[in-house]
């Protein structure tokens, strides 16, 4: 990174969201771009997560960017070294190695009012940059639960998204802490292989059955030869899962169907009365993620996996203690437990206009304008904000129509043209998050009588949205200048606005009077009459 570099713009992030982010920008024509990427590599959770049996619980072919088809997929539902393989690839297609800086690691973003820029610490140099789009994701930071006495276990201890290869565990006793979809898949990869395996639940998933399948020659030789049979699969997919929606959204009670046949699936594998007890949620199904896996209650029933129906409550030397008292003797601990979703740690690194950091702003619960605006935070959006999660479908999705919205942003920065940023009215992003949150009362991930990760600590779902993503597509296609704050720099506004698009200078409807809202960037939000 060279010496007071200053780029257009930063995205922070090398996953599904930073690198749609890079392609975007290239399309509308901006190159003045930097891709900040912690790791050494592209792909994200992808890249991270590579423990074994790891893949995706959405379809090949609706995970993927509908502007990077991939006619190739191997199977229906693919594994991680196929999803990160094509992430790899987009970065080639799009050209967007040169825009890489990796092992570069955000230390801290702090707004520069008076010049209207971010300024950039990273581990490999400093930087600033005019807009910033955050593509860091809710699954990136593991969270590994505060046991008493980890700390003098003797043992392995990782979490699953920072899988130890070097570790052998064949012929270990070893214990899995967490039943999410991480640990789903990891349980049937390793139980054939350790000496003993220990299941520490807390809650017991509801789990589907895996209709996966290789995808054969003919099938893929159809898509490369002719990509709308491609696109027509992939709408078929997306289609029947906005048909699932209003089930989660508004009538929870119809999920009861679902339910059922997961109790079936459940009895089909495992015939142990008392097992089959400590596998039963006692909540609606759709409340916490429902899990895809064939293998997972198979290997639960063999000879040399215990399930213990409680948290692990401590750790005394190589024995793991339960909650309800039981004790397992231990080589290794594998935490499934998650990542920090509703408390994400870039939001500690973030110093907005009045100088507090994110996580400040964000401390009675996270909300952002159309999930990508936080006010106070001017030219900067993020990428899976809050509330923009999804229970049934892919994320891509609504990847793909936040990209619409940033690619939006620029091209209304554009048109104001100059030394310009736009911050999100408070009023505009609490108006937005208290639609959403009326429309979350009534759903089964606040109704269904579980406590999951997608609630925060004063029990808000601040995490998944609320509707179809057809909805969300809709919200989300234009920046509305009147949700925004202009800020312009000290001094006058400059005639012909360098670095601005094509059609700079050429006002869109309206837009004259929403100018009587611009403000000097330097001013604070009380002396502009905000």
């Amino acid at each position: 990174m060279t010496e007071h570099e200053h780029v257009r713009v930063a995205v922070i992030g090398s996953g599904f969201g930073g690198l749609g982010a890079a392609v975007r920008l290239r399309r509308e024509g901006i190159t003045d771009f930097v891709v900040l990427e912690r790791a050494g590599g592209v792909g994200g959770t992808w890249r991270d997560n590579s423990y074994p049996g790891c893949a995706c619980d959405v379809p090949s072919h609706l995970y993927s960017f509908s502007f990077a088809p991939n006619p190739d997929w191997p199977r229906t539902f693919s594994g991680q070294e196929h999803i990160r393989a094509y992430l790899e690839h987009v970065t080639d297609v799009f050209g967007l190695r040169p825009h890489l800086r990796l092992d570069s690691e955000v230390k801290r973003m702090t707004w520069d009012g008076e010049k209207l820029r971010w300024d950039i610490e990273t581990s490999s140099g400093s930087l600033s940059a005019d807009l910033v789009v955050s593509a860091t994701g809710p699954l990136s930071d593991p969270r590994i639960p505060d046991i008493p006495g980890i700390d003098s276990f003797p043992g392995k201890v990782f979490h699953s998204a920072r899988w130890d290869h070097d570790y052998d565990l064949r012929g270990k006793r070893v214990a899995m802490v967490g039943t999410g979809a991480s640990a789903i898949q990891i349980v049937p990869a390793v139980q054939p292989e350790v000496a003993r395996l220990t299941l520490f639940q807390r809650t017991p998933p509801w789990v589907m059955p895996r209709v996966d399948r290789a995808i054969s020659g003919l099938e893929r030789g159809l898509h490369r030869v002719l990509p709308f049979t491609a696109q027509a699969r992939r709408g078929v997919l997306w289609g029947i899962r906005e048909l699932q929606v209003q089930a989660f959204t508004k009538r929870p009670d119809e999920l009861g169907l679902i339910e059922r046949l997961a109790r079936r699936n459940m009895a089909r594998a495992v015939k142990d009365p008392e097992l089959r007890a400590k596998l039963t949620p006692d909540y609606r199904i759709g409340c916490k993620r429902i899990l895809l896996s064939n293998a997972y209650y198979p290997a639960l029933t063999r000879p040399n996996v215990d399930v213990v129906a409680s948290g692990l409550d401590r750790i005394e030397g190589s024995t793991l203690v339960a909650a309800d008292g039981s004790t397992a003797e231990v080589d290794a601990i594998v935490f499934g437990t998650g990542f920090h979703v509703t408390d994400m740690p870039i939001a500690d690194r973030v110093v907005g206009a009045e100088g507090r950091t994110l996580a400040e702003a964000w401390q009675g619960g996270m909300s952002a304008l159309r999930g990508a605006s936080a006010a106070g935070f001017p030219n900067w959006m993020t990428i899976i904000g809050p509330n923009t999660g999804l229970g049934n479908s892919s994320m891509i999705l609504m990847i793909e129509s936040q990209l619409n919205y940033m690619a939006d942003f620029v091209r209304q920065l554009g048109v104001l043209g100059g030394r310009v940023a736009l911050d999100a009215r408070p009023a505009a992003v609490a108006d937005w998050n208290r639609k959403v949150q009326e429309r979350m009362k009534r759903t089964v991930w606040n109704t269904g009588g579980c406590t999951s990760w997608y609630l925060d600590a004063q029990g808000r779902n601040t995490t998944v949205w609320p509707g179809t993503t057809t909805e969300f597509r809709t919200a989300t296609r234009r920046l509305d200048l009147g949700e925004y704050e202009v800020l312009r720099a000290p001094g006058p506004r400059p005639a012909g606005g360098a670095g601005r698009d094509d059609d700079a200078g050429q006002e869109r409807p309206g837009e004259q009077g929403r100018r009587q809202g611009e403000r000097p960037g330097n001013q604070t939000k009380a002396e502009a009459g905000a």
